[in-house]
């Protein structure tokens, strides 16, 4: 059954989001992953007041073969990027194990929801980014059942998944913490107070459906890093 992952990572973590930091003021959405030989050529979408300005710095990675403009529209710029043949990342294996882009997005922190043929391909991928040193954030692994609201396995609303998902990206759970819950609920457009018992209510779901269950999380496979 098709599994669908939504994850987090830091552009320094691979190889494509490194080079696009190297162009400032951007924001980059990729369309899709094409393997070509043992080459990988990712299209994205970039929005940038200097399109020629991105191609040059683009262009000038050890690690970009090509860049080459297909299209411009609304200020944005379509374009092919053929890797060098040596590179090994975190696109590399989306190629490799056969993952579905669904939605992949940046101006900062990259956010990705691909799909898998199935809960193995999954564990294989997170297997292949750790043995390189990626280190994604998985915020979600689900099925989809006809359609996309089927029911959470954690037993959340999408209110407290999305919270969540943003307390996590943000950095709210880690030691010490990167931002507060005020900063949050300005995001969301809620009060503190309410967002505060969102979160609480959706920890104690998942807690209540993992630890207190006596069982492993249901949705995430055995080699997800439990401290994420």
């Amino acid at each position: 059954m098709a599994v669908i992952a939504e994850f987090t990572v830091e552009p320094e973590q691979f190889v494509l989001g490194r080079v696009l930091a190297r162009a400032s003021d951007i924001e980059v959405e990729m369309e899709r992953v094409v393997p070509s030989s043992r080459r990988v050529m990712p299209y994205i979408w970039v929005r940038s007041p200097d399109l020629d300005a991105f191609e040059s710095d683009i262009q000038s990675s050890e690690y970009v073969e090509d860049v080459v403009p297909l299209d411009v529209l609304d200020g944005r710029g379509l374009y092919r990027v053929e890797w060098s043949e040596e590179v090994r990342s975190l696109i590399f294996a989306m190629a490799e194990f056969d993952a579905t882009i669904l939605e992949a997005h940046s101006a900062g922190r990259w956010f990705f929801r691909i799909r898998f043929e199935d809960r193995s391909r999954v564990a294989e991928f997170n297997d292949f980014l750790r043995t390189r040193g990626i280190d994604i954030a998985m915020t979600r692994l689900y099925t989809l059942v006809g359609d996309e609201d089927a029911e959470d396995p954690f037993g959340l609303t999408d209110t407290q998944r999305r919270s969540l998902a943003l307390a996590i990206d943000r950095g709210y759970f880690e030691v010490p913490r990167r931002t507060t819950l005020r900063e949050l609920a300005g995001e969301l457009g809620v009060s503190e107070q309410s967002l505060s018992e969102t979160v609480r209510r959706g920890v104690n779901n998942v807690l209540q459906r993992t630890v207190a269950s006596g069982i492993d999380p249901p949705s995430l496979p055995d080699d997800v890093d439990a401290d994420r």
